[in-house]
């Protein structure tokens, strides 16, 4: 059995993934101005980082 702070991680990773999907899949389709798409661009970015973070955090908790 994993340790509460490894399902934090596993957890938080799912929220960030479906998140990046949000942002992918409608809200940069839905913007009305360019700024509004470059902000959603920058989020999806920071997102991206996010996720490989949290997989390398889980990665070490596993091994």
């Amino acid at each position: 059995m994993e340790n509460n702070n490894t399902y934090n991680l596993m957890h938080q990773l799912t929220q960030e993934s479906k998140s990046l999907w949000r942002i992918k899949n409608n809200y940069l389709n839905e913007s009305l101005t360019e700024e509004e798409k470059a902000f959603w661009e920058k989020l999806a970015k920071d997102k991206d980082s996010h996720i490989t973070e949290l997989k390398d955090l889980i990665k070490k908790h596993l091994n």
